[in-house]
């Protein structure tokens, strides 16, 4: 890949329950824990320790001295409409943890809409999708998408589903993403 891999030392100040990269099992790094930074995208960040990546989330961040991302916020009144461009820019900090591009410029997304609730408050549903069915991450990226989502102010839920149809394939991906990994 033709992408820059950041190499920020990293010493972990407290245990941390991390996930393994790519195989999506959640272990814990003890407090003393050195390595490096691979990637700091959208709050949550991958560290190289030891020859394994992980995914350290963002509400961890202060195990590794890093400041933890501040959630997002809607003006009074907002509409529907709001919730809903707020949810797409919410979408694009979820990455994918080997790849520095985000879900939406990857074309993982394929759907995510607005829904009004009776209590005044929304539900968002969200279709999206892997690069590669079989990805141990798979879980880890629905999580993240979904607590990402469920951070927006009047959103009681965020119904995140996994389709495989259509495939993903590269064309999807925004012409930004193609030329970021050198995928012409």
């Amino acid at each position: 890949m033709g992408y820059s891999r950041s190499s920020e030392p990293v010493r972990f100040e407290r245990d941390c329950d991390v996930i393994m990269v790519p195989q999506g099992e959640s272990v814990t790094l003890p407090a003393g824990s050195v390595g490096y930074i691979t990637q700091a995208l959208g709050g949550s960040f991958t560290v190289f320790v030891e020859g394994n990546l992980f995914r350290v989330a963002g509400k961890d961040a202060d195990a590794i001295g890093k400041e933890p991302v501040e959630p997002p916020a809607l003006q009074e009144g907002a509409s529907d409409d709001d919730v809903e461009v707020l949810a797409w820019r919410q979408l694009r900090t979820c990455y994918d943890p080997e790849i520095p591009i985000n879900v939406v410029e990857l074309g993982l997304v394929y759907r995510c809409v607005v829904v009004p609730q009776e209590s005044g408050q929304r539900r968002i549903e969200v279709e999206m999708t892997l690069t590669a069915p079989g990805c141990g991450m798979g879980e880890v990226l629905v999580d993240d998408v979904r607590s990402k989502l469920e951070l927006i102010p009047t959103v009681i839920e965020a119904d995140v589903e996994l389709v495989f149809d259509p495939p993903w394939n590269q064309s999807m991906m925004s012409e930004a993403a193609r030329l970021e990994t050198g995928m012409f």
